[in-house]
């Protein structure tokens, strides 16, 4: 209970988005779409002004709500590539972006995600992970390749509910590959030397890594 209240008050003190930006958002919920929470998107609104990322490469588009707000929040001259392989979504997606008026500004790439990203030459400023939450350990080598010398990574539902807090054996039979491949992709990004990383409680856990220079360990 102290966290539900914990959650609402902090989302009581957020002044929201654009007008267009709740629309899509409505629109999303209402069809049982599943877009970034309301804290997440604020500390995603944070992390553009902070790292002004010129580049920017989504992996999993949805409807495009992310891909609106980090286009509206971002410097006005950033570029999005976004990928997304669910075809009902990839149609709504287009639609909400001719909508906002930013076909010129956001590239929405077709496919499977593990096909799509070696064929990318980056780098990218910041890269925004929200696919299928088992294939993250998948794309990590590429996504890698892609981010710039000091880029961001930012990589959503990392915490899964709070199964990840849990044993293999506690969480259904159907969860175990997704729970194990999460624990080791949190835990390939948090030891990567190349990598500084933080774990946030935000939404259902956030994680943000940056770029550094090689040090001694």
């Amino acid at each position: 209970m102290t966290a539900e209240r914990q959650t609402a008050f902090i989302r009581s003190l957020d002044e929201g988005n654009t007008t267009f930006l709740n629309e899509i958002e409505v629109e999303a919920r209402e069809a049982g779409v599943p877009i970034i929470r309301p804290e997440t998107q604020r500390l995603l609104r944070f992390l553009l002004e902070m790292q002004k990322p010129c580049r920017i490469l989504e992996i999993g588009c949805a409807v495009g709500f992310s891909a609106l707000l980090m286009s509206e929040y971002g410097m006005p001259e950033s570029r999005i590539t976004t990928i997304e392989n669910y075809e009902k979504r990839i149609r709504q997606a287009r639609e909400n972006f001719k909508r906002a008026g930013k076909e010129e500004r956001i590239t929405l790439l077709e496919g499977d995600a593990a096909k799509i990203l070696p064929t990318l030459t980056g780098p990218y400023d910041m890269i925004f992970m929200d696919a299928a939450k088992g294939q993250y350990l998948t794309f990590l080598p590429e996504v890698m390749r892609l981010l710039s010398p000091e880029g961001l990574l930012v990589s959503d539902n990392v915490l899964q509910e709070g199964d990840i807090l849990e044993s293999r054996y506690a969480v259904t039979r159907r969860d175990r590959t997704i729970h194990s491949r999460m624990r080791e992709y949190l835990y390939r990004i948090t030891h990567d030397p190349r990598l500084e990383t933080v774990i946030l409680p935000v939404g259902d856990g956030l994680a943000v890594s940056k770029m550094r220079h090689a040090v001694e360990r």
